[in-house]
């Protein structure tokens, strides 16, 4: 027996041997990855972006101190790999956050990256330096920082103002890359510099984007790609011809309707399309201090007219998700149970009697059939904005508002509603971090930048930053299941339904995993390669 098992050792290892070899030689070299995106961004910089349209083409020139395993479809503190870090510890309190670095890392200029580049972000972030980002979608993330402190090189140390176990799934985001402290904000919109597997090419408004390998990243082997082209339009139905005549090898990252992604396939059965479980909420919002809208009456009666199901069935094929604030299970980690949602109000089944309701109120407040109140609806001018848009417009005349669709490009889209110059619009709003931290702060605190219609409630600013202290997982999310009632019942933001959307991609596309719970986390774009 004992020789038997000497014979058959060698060739387990050798058989073994094969398999790793096999595995590490299969991802091929070289070939340009065509992508198409749905708009325009208004520049290159990261940090003033809210839309994925500027995020997921630079994702892949940076680099965070962390970020979620390209790998694992469901985003969450257990899938946080180390990046620009080599690892992190914190100190007994969960106050004090620190990051040894990498060494060796250099920007695509040839210049060492250090801790004073992590220390010169946060505070960049955090309105400490004396340069400015025009926009700062993300400040309020970064509320419990008190400091960034670099100790030396290779060492970054977050000073917490309290413990904060979630602070780790913010700085992993896609959202969240460091930048270096030599370049300023401006030159980053035109022409970033980052560490990533990418170097910026070249962007032209409207029609590309360019990236190119980076012979110099400090993964070896790494990326396998030459390049990524990134073509820019609106029109859906030429990219989806385009598609089909092989002009393109990936394309519309979750946005793709259920019915339009299923044609595709159709025309392209090779095609490998997926329509993960929906991380793009569509919500309304109301600029509350713009009469009559000042008036939480008429903002409830609104959001009693909203029919979910019909947006549902209607742009989804009927699976999209009813939600409150976070995304819902299954690919969200702390939505709201249907059985929960199913008792707050508006959620119930009776739309009619909903709007019998909503009516009563418009006629108390003055209006009616012959007395319509008109508005402008504002959106953003792509179809996955106009056409729930346009589902809204009609649902509003069931309660005496005529609305007017005002189609906005997005240069102009979020620099509007940032400064509330609406009355009532549609917005989407994409899960960057599908974490309370993430959501919550920047959509639903007072002063959040994302809170586009002014909600302020301090009794829920208190239970923000309870669920954010609260170490115990599952203590945490009845807090935020608690936070999610009070929202709706208070007409914060009326979130409509989370969207489902197809992504799809030429079957000699490989190494690449879209993410269940953000359109925002899975576009490093290190490990994707050409079987050609």
């Amino acid at each position: 027996m004992a020789s038997r098992r000497r014979r058959v050792i060698p060739v387990l290892c050798a058989l073994v041997l094969m398999t790793i070899g096999a595995g590490a030689f299969a991802q091929k070299q070289g070939g340009i990855l065509r992508q198409y995106i749905a708009d325009s961004p208004a520049a290159m910089s990261i940090h003033e972006e809210t839309t994925v349209s500027g995020e997921r083409p630079m994702m892949a020139v940076f680099n965070n101190l962390v970020m979620f395993d390209q790998h694992v479809a469901q985003n969450s503190l257990a899938s946080i790999v180390p990046d620009l870090a080599s690892s992190w510890d914190w100190n007994a309190t969960g106050t004090r956050l620190t990051f040894h670095l990498r060494k060796g890392v250099r920007w695509h200029d040839g210049k060492p990256f250090t801790a004073a580049d992590v220390k010169c972000t946060w505070d960049l972030l955090q309105g400490k330096s004396a340069e400015k980002l025009r926009l700062n979608p993300r400040k309020a993330w970064y509320a419990n920082l008190m400091e960034t402190v670099a100790e030396g090189d290779d060492r970054a140390v977050f000073v917490l103002k309290r413990r904060q176990p979630a602070f780790l799934a913010l700085l992993a985001s896609g959202m969240s890359p460091v930048y270096p402290c030599h370049v300023s904000p401006s030159e980053m919109r035109k022409h970033p510099i980052g560490t990533g597997p990418f170097a910026f090419g070249d962007f032209k408004s409207n029609e590309y984007i360019k990236v190119v390998r980076n012979p110099h990243y400090w993964k070896p082997g790494r990326p396998y790609l030459d390049g990524i082209e990134y073509t820019l339009g609106r029109n859906r139905s030429t990219a989806i011809l385009a598609f089909v005549a092989r002009k393109y090898e990936l394309t519309f990252a979750g946005v793709l309707p259920v019915a339009l992604t299923k044609d595709l396939q159709t025309q392209r059965p090779d095609a490998i399309c997926t329509i993960p479980p929906g991380s793009v909420s569509t919500n309304l919002i109301v600029n509350r201090n713009a009469p009559p809208f000042d008036n939480p009456e008429l903002r409830r009666a609104m959001a009693l007219t909203i029919d979910r199901q019909a947006f549902i069935d209607i742009l989804s094929d009927g699976v999209g998700l009813r939600a409150a604030a976070m995304q819902p299970p299954p690919g969200g980690l702390w939505g709201m149970p249907a059985e929960m949602l199913a008792r707050l109000p508006g959620y119930g089944h009776d739309i009619a009697a909903n709007r019998v309701a909503g009516r009563d109120i418009m006629r108390r407040l003055g209006y009616g059939p012959d007395k319509m109140l008109a508005i402008k609806l504002s959106t953003r001018d792509i179809p996955a904005y106009r056409d729930p848009a346009v589902i809204l417009i009609d649902q509003l005349k069931e309660i005496y508002i005529a609305a007017d669709l005002e189609p906005l490009d997005t240069t102009q889209w979020y620099p509007k509603v940032m400064r509330k110059d609406y009355t009532v619009a549609l917005n989407l709003t994409g899960t960057q971090t599908d974490d309370p931290d993430g959501m919550l702060y920047e959509n639903y605190t007072c002063g959040g930048v994302g809170n586009y219609n002014g909600y302020c409630n301090p009794e829920i600013d208190r239970l923000i930053d309870l669920q954010s202290m609260e170490p115990d997982q599952n203590k945490r999310r009845h807090i935020v299941w608690d936070i999610e009632r009070r929202l709706t019942e208070d007409g914060a933001k009326p979130l409509i339904y989370f969207n489902r959307g197809g992504t799809c991609w030429d079957p000699a596309v490989k190494g690449l995993t879209v993410m269940d719970n953000s359109i925002y986390n899975g576009w490093r774009m290190e490990d994707v390669w050409l079987d050609r």
